[in-house]
């Protein structure tokens, strides 16, 4: 591999670092927002603990492979000296954590990740072939990302979460340098040892906030494989699969880990998003009936599980059944514009059109560069007579969509 490759992208990889990891590509695709691997679900979703038995290249086992030019553990010893071939130990041993990197590790554990990242740069100026340097400062970064959405985002996670699917701009513009930055670590760790499970995870998290569903995939699988009981791992490989059109692996990534964390909330509204996806009705209604029941005794609810199976019946043209579970999940989070956008849905389809334009008008505040919303608001107005509101809404419908409006 070559030392100057910016990205740990399969396609533009060489014989060297990761050429053990085979290949796979699919088209992607995307559906509902629900399962959509959005930056705003990972970020607010992904919260690691970073510690000996966090770290999976210090505590779990590695990909076993023989060793070989071709692999990152044989191609260092292979063309290094003794200062390189020290990190490159057997392909099935776990890196050894650098005492050195202990400091950088304290700052990363009490979130001081400016700190961290810069202990662990001092590091890597006089140990540049540190593999465990390499792999920590890719997770620094990656941590970075998640801290500085989270600051620009607004106080309350869960509508930081549900109502913007992305942004654009100078954050996106952060985001992608620090991801990009992320995978060329832990790309040049791989030319020392090979990557952990939880190395991979974290290379596979990357691609998700680049919008690569294939690479992603590949990584997670390749994690997995590592380390079949990463719950966190199989969930987020559940969503790459949906993302991608695979309905009936999506399932069995989130039953796996189902399997491992019983009763996971998450989880089991992505199985009720995605029987949906197969027009299997009756398995979607109970796993959303699942989820909803599991933290019936759980103070701090989610409210996916409500708001997904009120659009199954709004999409089975049933808004009747969809009002209880939308009003339930506004009571939980009253802020989500996704929840207020379908109970505005809801009641325009049942004639209730005051009712309809308040909660559009709420969905429209709270993400109100979402042109469809606009568009919503604009026909509930025109439906009641308000002209020159409708005529408002659709033209800046037509502006955020980048079309010509003919209200």
């Amino acid at each position: 591999m070559s030392s100057t490759l910016p990205v740990m992208n399969r396609s533009r990889l060489s014989a060297g670092a990761f050429s053990f990891l085979a290949s796979c590509a699919m088209p992607g695709r995307v559906l509902r927002i629900g399962a959509l691997l959005c930056s705003f679900c990972l970020m607010c979703f992904l919260c690691f603990s970073y510690g000996t038995a966090a770290r999976a290249q210090s505590s779990s086992g590695t990909i076993q492979q023989g060793t070989s030019p071709t692999t990152p553990a044989g191609a260092a010893q292979a063309n290094s000296g003794p200062e390189v071939a020290k990190n490159a130990a057997k392909p099935g041993e776990p890196l050894t954590p650098d005492p050195a990197l202990a400091p950088a590790r304290m700052f990363l554990q009490q979130g001081k990740l400016s700190q961290a990242e810069a202990a662990t740069r001092g590091y890597l100026q006089a140990h540049a072939d540190s593999a465990d340097a390499h792999f920590l400062l890719g997770f620094i970064l990656f941590r970075e990302v998640q801290a500085r959405w989270l600051e620009a985002g607004k106080e309350d996670v869960e509508d930081l979460r549900y109502n913007t699917a992305d942004s654009s701009g100078p954050l996106v513009a952060y985001r992608e340098a620090k991801v990009k930055e992320s995978l060329a670590e832990f790309t040049a760790g791989a030319k020392y040892h090979v990557p952990s499970a939880f190395d991979l995870k974290i290379v596979a998290l990357d691609y998700i906030l680049l919008k690569d569903n294939t690479d992603a995939d590949h990584w997670l699988t390749r994690s997995l494989q590592a380390d079949p009981r990463d719950p966190q791992a199989w969930y987020y490989l559940g969503r790459t699969k949906y993302s991608k059109g695979q309905f009936r692996e999506a399932i069995e990534a989130f039953e796996q880990c189902l399997r491992i964390e019983p009763r996971n909330i998450e989880a089991e509204s992505n199985v009720g998003l995605s029987y949906e996806a197969l027009d299997r009705s009756n398995e979607a209604i109970q796993a959303f009936e699942n989820a909803i029941a599991w933290q019936a005794e759980i103070p701090a609810k989610d409210p996916e599980p409500f708001i997904e199976f009120a659009h199954l019946y709004l999409n089975e043209n049933q808004p009747e059944k969809a009002v209880p579970y939308l009003l339930q999940s506004i009571a939980i989070a009253p802020n989500i514009s996704k929840a207020h956008e379908g109970l505005g849905k809801a009641y325009s389809l049942l004639h209730r059109l005051p009712e309809a334009q308040a909660e559009l008008e709420k969905a429209v505040e709270l993400s109100p560069q979402a042109p469809n919303l606009h568009c919503l608001l604009a026909s509930v107005y025109r439906n009641q007579g308000l002209a020159d509101k409708a005529k408002a809404e659709y033209d800046r419908c037509a502006a955020l969509s980048g079309t010509h409006s003919t209200s």
